[in-house]
């Protein structure tokens, strides 16, 4: 048996396995006292608005994870990329994970000059003639991973695509597994590589 055909079939198996626990079910009714609503600054020229939410929120459980809401947060971007996954354990809640961009990184004559992809959870961006300073595309856009609230959000969630705007309103989030897995969420929009992705419960997403 060749080297490449094993490697498919463990792909298969490990995509059948993730596919059958994929049963994590997350109600943010089951949270009390959130209640976000969109913020009126809310602009394609701003960045994400993030909020610290009250001592009152508590933690959900949903499958064998506990969700923990660390921040209300809301944004309008451009999406640079759109990525499915569904065979890591990352892909038991979320799905997909959209790569942003606001300010100058929504500008389509910035982005004309990027070449940009997405692979393992990341996102990547070159370019062989900066049209701003590094630092301006390193602290204008993000690769988010999102976490449905239903299956009506995943589904539109899931017809997002490159090219698209869309706002969208949610919560920050850090998860513990009943294995001792953590996926923890970042808290700012200047951090860079590992750790530094959003993870982000949505209630609502809208292509604009």
């Amino acid at each position: 048996m060749s080297k490449n055909l094993i490697i498919l079939i463990f792909l298969i198996i490990a995509g059948y396995y993730w596919h059958q626990q994929k049963d994590v079910a997350v109600n943010l009714e089951e949270i009390p006292g959130l209640n976000l609503t969109y913020d009126d600054k809310l602009s394609l020229e701003e960045p994400p608005i993030q909020k610290k939410l009250g001592s009152q929120v508590q933690p959900i459980r949903a499958g064998g994870y506990t969700i923990t809401p660390l921040a209300s947060f809301q944004a309008q971007a451009r999406v640079l990329g759109a990525k499915h996954y569904s065979i890591d354990r990352e892909a038991d809640l979320a799905p997909v994970d959209l790569a942003l961009g606001w300010g100058p990184m929504a500008q389509q004559e910035v982005l004309d000059t990027l070449s940009i992809s997405q692979s393992g959870r990341f996102y990547h961006w070159q370019t062989d003639d900066f049209p701003i300073p590094r630092r301006d595309i390193e602290t204008n856009s993000a690769n988010m991973h999102f976490i449905p609230a239903s299956p009506a959000i995943e589904k539109q969630l899931k017809q997002i695509d490159a090219g698209d705007q869309v706002k969208f309103k949610g919560y920050l989030v850090k998860i513990d597994a009943d294995d001792g897995w953590r996926w923890n969420s970042s808290m700012t929009r200047n951090d860079t590589g590992g750790g530094a992705c959003e993870v982000v419960l949505i209630d609502d997403i809208t292509r604009l």
